[in-house]
């Protein structure tokens, strides 16, 4: 809250931000990696689920939505491996 983020994630991103401003340095993502990683920082993930997941809302999106939002199959059948040249059916 204090970076003026909504929340407390700390992204290598965000990491980046106050080392470039505080120690004057200017350091690559996979920089600022190695350098948590050195002084001993690993990645976390929570633990457990978030107490506000609703099962039911996800069920519901996954049924409606996401097949609206995937690619269509591409059909099986005979036809040229080039996506420029036209079937020879």
């Amino acid at each position: 809250m204090a970076h003026a983020w909504a929340d407390q994630r700390w992204t290598l991103g965000r990491v980046r931000l106050p080392v470039a401003v505080r120690l004057g340095v200017s350091l690559s993502m996979h920089g600022v990696g190695e350098l948590l990683r050195r002084h001993g920082w690993s990645c976390q993930q929570p633990a457990r689920r978030a107490v506000e997941r609703d099962d039911a809302a996800v069920a519901g999106w996954v049924k409606e939505t996401w097949p609206r939002a995937k690619p269509p199959r591409r059909r099986s059948g005979h036809g040229s491996s080039l996506r420029t040249k036209p079937s020879s059916r």
